[in-house]
């Protein structure tokens, strides 16, 4: 990866946040990739692939929260970490990075509304599926 001074190499696999940590700073994938990935029974579902560019974990500039996904690196990857008075240094000599930041955040909003609707539909389709068998079994009907 280049010889920058900024920033923190991660091997293949290596973890880059962990779920469940408290945070109080965001990252900036520098080069590479990393997915997000979020556990749940022992199971691992990815939720995304974040490329060069990308940024994750800004709620930790908002809110000392616990982290929702672990983060880990895919290949080599180079990350740069932001704190709190950092991020808002360079809000201030830059504003159009906050407006950056609300603007990937709301698109990550809309997406996971756009989830919830299809969980929902595919939730009350399912469960119309099973009070119509039920109803067919009290009928009489297979």
């Amino acid at each position: 990866m280049g010889s920058r001074t900024l920033g923190k190499d991660f091997e293949d696999g290596q973890p880059i946040v962990r779920q469940d940590e408290v945070g109080d700073c965001m990252h900036v994938i520098q080069e590479g990739r990393a997915e997000v990935i979020r556990e749940e029974d022992g199971r691992e579902t990815r939720l995304a692939i974040l490329e060069s560019g990308d940024f994750f974990g800004e709620m930790a500039i908002f809110e000392r929260e616990r982290r929702a996904a672990t983060v880990r690196a895919v290949g080599r990857a180079r990350v740069l970490t932001i704190d709190k008075k950092t991020f808002l240094r360079q809000i201030q000599s830059d504003p159009s990075l906050a407006l950056e930041i609300v603007r990937v955040m709301s698109r990550r909003i809309r997406r996971l509304n756009q989830e919830v609707v299809r969980g929902r539909h595919d939730y009350a389709g399912s469960a119309s599926e099973e009070s119509g068998s039920q109803g067919n079994q009290l009928e009489g009907h297979p």
